[in-house]
């Protein structure tokens, strides 16, 4: 039962990976960017997507 904690974060790690990539691949941010964006806002992809949109306007 130790290893549950560490099998749920891994397991959302991948997830958070996959929202980057996917947020990457839709926005003009670099995967990196993404990250960062998604970590801001605490994993809530819709309001990364507003701000990534926002960049994109602005840029």
């Amino acid at each position: 039962m130790a290893d549950q904690p560490a099998e749920k974060s891994r397991l959302a790690s991948k997830g958070d990976e996959a929202k980057a990539l996917h947020l990457a691949e839709t926005t003009d941010l670099s995967p990196q960017q993404a990250k960062e964006l998604l970590h801001k806002h605490g994993g809530d992809m819709k309001k990364a997507q507003r701000e990534a949109e926002n960049f994109k306007a602005e840029g």
